[in-house]
C-alpha cells in the first residue's frame, strides 16, 4: 500500500452481553445500516438456540463462541504466480483474519438455509456448527483439504 495502514477503530460492546465479538458479528450481519434489526436477529437466534440446546450447563452465548470456533480456518490457499503459472499455496491466517472468516462463513450459509425467520436459520446454522457438522464446518474442512492437497507448493510462500 502506498498509505499507511488504517488504525483499528476500538468497537462497542454490546448492550446485552457486553461482548465486542457480539458486536463485530452482528456488524457483519447487518444490511443497509440497520444495526438495531441486527441486533434483534442475532438475540433472537442466541433465545432459539438457549430452548434448543441439549447442553445444559452451556449459556447461548457460550454454544455460539464454540461454534465459531469450530468455523475458524487455520490455513487457506493463496495464489502465487511463478514463472508463468499460478500456484495454490497454503498459508497460516492472522487470528483477526481466522475469526471474521468464521463470522462471514456463519452468516452467508445461515442465509442459505430453509427455515422461516433469519433469527432461525442463524440459530440452526449455530446448533449444527457447535456440534461439528453443517454447511459452515464442511467449508473448513473443504479449505484445510485444499491446503493439505497443496502441500507440496509451501516452498513458494512469499
Amino acid at each position: 500500500m502506498r498509505k499507511r495502514q488504517a488504525k483499528k477503530r476500538p468497537l462497542l460492546p454490546d448492550p446485552k452481553f457486553n461482548d465486542q465479538l457480539v458486536t463485530r458479528f452482528v456488524n457483519m450481519m447487518m444490511w443497509d445500516g440497520k444495526k438495531s434489526v441486527a441486533f434483534k436477529i442475532f438475540y433472537d437466534a442466541i433465545a432459539i438456540v438457549e430452548e434448543k440446546k441439549q447442553d445444559e450447563e452451556k449459556s447461548g452465548l457460550e454454544i455460539w463462541k464454540d461454534a465459531l470456533s469450530n468455523v475458524m480456518p487455520h490455513v487457506e490457499v493463496r495464489s502465487r504466480r511463478v514463472g508463468g503459472a499460478t500456484f495454490q499455496i497454503p498459508m497460516q491466517i492472522r487470528p483477526d483474519r481466522k475469526v471474521s472468516t468464521a463470522m462471514k462463513w456463519l452468516i452467508s450459509f445461515a442465509r442459505k438455509r430453509n427455515e422461516k425467520s433469519m433469527a432461525g436459520k442463524l440459530s440452526a446454522e449455530i446448533l449444527a456448527a457447535a456440534k461439528e457438522e453443517g454447511a459452515a464446518v464442511k467449508k473448513r474442512v473443504d479449505t484445510h483439504k485444499m491446503a493439505e492437497a497443496n502441500k507440496a507448493f509451501s516452498h513458494f510462500r512469499f
